[in-house]
């Protein structure tokens, strides 16, 4: 990956997946589509330009929406080879769509201290203000830090370091669309540096599956909802994450459908509002928190329906069992 007289103590491999990061005009469709290689992507920064110490690598060419999770299990095992090859750190682009997702899942299996620094670009690389190339520097300068090492996944854009267990995307188009809501940025880069104002709680990584994770869906509490998608899915999935109201409510003519799919597979209660944690036991009523709670229900903290749902496919295909895959959800959140 690099040459003897390269001082591999410096060097970060960045490895792209495609998105908007990627995108460009071309004349086969109408809109932009991932088309730029790595190098294309660094030969565009200033700062990168001509730099023995960024090694590129093409991992995918998808837009962020195509991206699979037997992607991302194929990345954490190129960044476990990359932390064998000595490189300091690892930059991975990619597509917004999904960056919350497939950077928590990363930070799921991740095992090393070796810096890993997600990043990509809300604007396209033809558009007026692109800010990919911001965007990687930072990124790049992040996964050098030695601050950064031990931190997690993290996730940089707009100067703003993320932890990829907190970090959302909030906003479709706007380039700061990225925020940690519970939390707040870990850190901000200044003048090239990555600085620090805070660092997660280290957790122990989860075993990487053996080929696909286990199929978990998400079903959404929504006003005069019959609850109809809760039917049949028993002997279809191997765990249900309910994005509910508020701090975990949801219609009472779901309890006895819920109660029942509780008890053949996990089904784990998020809000679907996504900022702030699902309560245990302020209210009573059928179909709040409590009754949920005693009807079987896994409780997700703080943690959104979509990192929810990514949690306990991990803890499934680990085979955990169900009073750990509770005591989970509580350390992780």
């Amino acid at each position: 990956m690099f040459s003897a007289d390269r001082a591999p103590n410096r060097t970060v491999l960045v490895l792209t997946l495609g998105g908007t990061i990627a995108m460009t005009r071309t004349a086969a469709t109408p809109g932009v589509a991932p088309t730029l290689t790595g190098s294309d992507l660094v030969g565009a920064v200033p700062g990168l330009q001509g730099t023995d110490e960024v090694t590129v690598e093409d991992f995918r060419q998808l837009p962020g929406a195509s991206l699979a999770t037997s992607d991302i299990v194929s990345l954490v095992e190129r960044i476990s080879r990359a932390i064998r090859e000595g490189f300091v750190g690892v930059v991975v682009t990619q597509g917004t769509d999904t960056l919350e997702e497939t950077s928590y899942l990363t930070d799921l299996h991740y095992q090393g201290a070796m810096p890993v620094v997600f990043t990509g670009a809300m604007r396209n690389a033809a558009s007026a203000g692109a800010d990919g190339p911001a965007n990687l520097l930072a990124a790049v300068q992040t996964a050098r830090s030695a601050d950064a090492r031990g931190a997690g996944v993290l996730v940089v854009l707009g100067d703003e370091i993320h932890a990829a267990r907190h970090v959302r995307k909030t906003h479709t188009t706007s380039p700061g669309a990225f925020g940690s809501p519970n939390t707040g940025p870990l850190g901000h880069v200044v003048e090239g540096a990555a600085r620090f104002h805070q660092l997660p709680k280290p957790v122990a990584p989860l075993p990487l599956p053996v080929g696909e994770l286990p199929q978990v869906e998400i079903v959404t509490a929504s006003l005069g909802s019959s609850g109809t998608l809760l039917k049949g899915l028993e002997g279809e999935v191997s765990g249900l994450v309910v994005a509910a109201f508020g701090v975990g409510h949801v219609p009472e003519s779901w309890c006895s459908r819920l109660e029942a799919l509780a008890a053949a597979m996990p089904v784990v209660l998020a809000s679907r509002i996504g900022t702030g944690p699902i309560l245990t036991s302020t209210y009573g009523f059928a179909g709040s928190e409590s009754d949920l709670f005693a009807r079987g229900l896994i409780g997700a903290g703080t943690l959104d329906p979509y990192k929810a749902r990514l949690l306990l496919a991990a803890l499934l295909a680990a085979d955990t069992p169900r009073t750990e895959i509770a005591k989970a959800f509580l350390d992780r959140s």
